[in-house]
């Protein structure tokens, strides 16, 4: 009998223990949520479930209908926090690595208190909102949906001060913040500053994007201002087979790291109301890789086309700014990047040109981080590679240039190397006979 007892009372200790099972954790419930826009440079718009629920035991009867909302609101601000951590396209916690050292920290950080410090504004009104009783009426849960604003620069503020995610600080440190310019989309051979200035809403546009980047502290380079016609020029002379991509062209010759293009176009619903569509992209200068692409809309409205397509640039921008920033962290691990161009003089002979050409391979096995280079051309006149070295040794152009100078000496001792441009990632060399 005694042993009985005994095993009846470690039971129902046990019980209590890990009992109810929905309290047992500070994760929220439901994890859904959809972004419903960007509304600024550092805050988003979620549309969250939450789950509340009730069981015997917990409040006396009479107040179960506020246990319910209280607890299914409490997931619908988690769920919101949640999704940007992990949901939708461009999650703050982008791999898997940044995720498993995020776990430790997850019971602490859902805390409903540290939770509301990231919550900017909550909606009134609800989406949904549904009781359901479960277990013949011992237990209930309540489903709701309502909006909230989250900063997201708090939460990676947060992120960055546990050492999850690297902050701001370490990234420029080593990197800078990456040069952007921003262009709208032209077809082929039309000149994208003539574009802007003929255009006011596109002009109007880029200012906008302009403006949310100077918000998150990128440093902009302005085409109309920086644009040096014979950079250009000589730019549009070395490279191979892209002689009608002015844009990108033009982002090289520049030197910014990234440019983002964008277009838009103001079209009617049904209902004969206006309505702004637009589409921003985000390349890689170096190699005109696309790096993000997304498309924004405004809402239909009887307004001014310029707002209409502010509105449609807040609901793409932010998506496409995570995108670069990743990329931007890339670099840290991959080694800074630089596009470089050499031009061979007629004078040497096809033999000379390959001992030429041999001497850059060596040259940049022993100067890129662990001997990454690409070669992009060949050819008798021409060497086009795409170069990562360490951002320690080679964060400006000009000390890359200086080392390939005097280590191409070392290597050929019939011709000299001289510079022609050299403008951030962009180094554009040329090889003259003695």
């Amino acid at each position: 009998m005694k042993n009985t007892l005994i095993v009846i009372i470690s039971t129902l200790l046990l019980a209590l223990t890990i009992a109810p099972d929905l309290e047992a954790s500070n994760l929220p419930r439901s994890r859904e949520g959809t972004l419903i826009e960007s509304t600024s440079p550092s805050e988003v718009m979620v549309r969250a479930k939450g789950i509340g629920y009730w069981e015997k035991g917990m409040t006396k009867k009479k107040d179960i209908e506020k246990t319910l909302l209280r607890t299914a609101e409490e997931d619908a601000r988690k769920a919101a926090v949640y999704f940007v951590l992990f949901g939708g396209t461009d999650p703050l916690l982008s791999n898997e690595s940044e995720r498993k050292a995020f776990d430790p920290f997850m019971e602490d950080f859902f805390v409903p208190d540290n939770i509301r410090k990231f919550i900017a504004w909550e909606g009134e009104d609800f989406f949904s909102r549904v009781k359901k009783p479960i277990e013949r009426k011992k237990k209930y849960e309540l489903h709701i949906e309502k909006a909230y604003k989250v900063n997201k620069q708090l939460v990676q503020d947060y992120l960055n001060n546990i050492g999850i995610l690297p902050s701001r600080e370490a990234v420029t440190e080593v990197l800078g913040m990456p040069f952007i310019m921003v262009i709208p989309a032209t077809k082929k051979g039309q000149n994208p500053i003539e574009v802007l200035q003929s255009n006011s809403d596109l002009s109007h546009a880029a200012k906008v994007i302009e403006s949310y980047l100077t918000a998150r502290q990128y440093d902009v380079v302005v085409p109309e201002q920086q644009v040096d016609l014979s950079a250009l020029t000589l730019a549009q002379q070395s490279l191979k087979d892209v002689e009608e991509d002015y844009g990108y062209q033009l982002a090289l010759s520049i030197g910014s790291d990234v440019y983002i293009t964008y277009e838009a176009n103001i079209e009617k619903d049904r209902l004969n109301t206006k309505k702004a569509i637009v589409n921003v992209r985000a390349y890689e200068t170096t190699t005109a890789r696309l790096l993000g692409t997304e498309t924004g809309y405004s809402p239909s409205a009887d307004i001014a086309s310029k707002v209409l397509i502010e509105n449609g640039i807040n609901d793409a921008i932010d998506k496409v700014l995570s995108r670069i920033m990743a990329y931007w962290k890339d670099d840290m691990s991959r080694g800074v990047q630089y596009k470089l161009i050499v031009s061979i003089s007629t004078d040497f002979d096809e033999d000379q040109a390959e001992e030429i050409s041999f001497a850059f391979v060596d040259i940049l096995e022993n100067i890129t981080k662990k001997g990454k280079f690409k070669e992009n051309i060949v050819t008798d006149q021409t060497l086009d590679y795409l170069i990562w070295c360490d951002p320690q040794d080679y964060a400006q152009s000009s000390k890359l240039y200086r080392k390939i100078k005097k280590s191409f000496g070392d290597e050929f001792e019939d011709g000299t190397l001289k510079k022609v441009n050299i403008n951030r990632k962009l180094v554009l060399l040329k090889v003259e006979s003695d």
